[in-house]
């Protein structure tokens, strides 16, 4: 069995093989975990900056604040 040459014979050769199209490897398809229950999951959220203020000038924990007030209108809409 005869083995190929290491280098291109031609200057052409080098340049088609350099823009040889290489194959693509299929990813592989996101797997879907399901969500723990009682789990935070981090977020970005635009809000307006009166809105941040008022929810920070209480101190730390203004995250927290933010969520209890959202968890209470998503419970007085049900």
């Amino acid at each position: 069995m005869a083995n190929p040459p290491r280098r291109p014979v031609s200057a052409m050769d080098a340049a088609e093989a350099l823009f040889k199209p290489a194959k693509k490897v299929a990813a592989a398809p996101a797997v879907e975990r399901p969500a723990l229950p009682n789990t935070r999951e981090l977020v970005s959220l635009k809000i307006d900056s009166d809105v941040l203020a008022y929810f920070q000038e209480a101190g730390p924990g203004w995250q927290e604040r933010i969520n209890d007030t959202l968890r209470a209108a998503m419970q007085k809409k049900s």
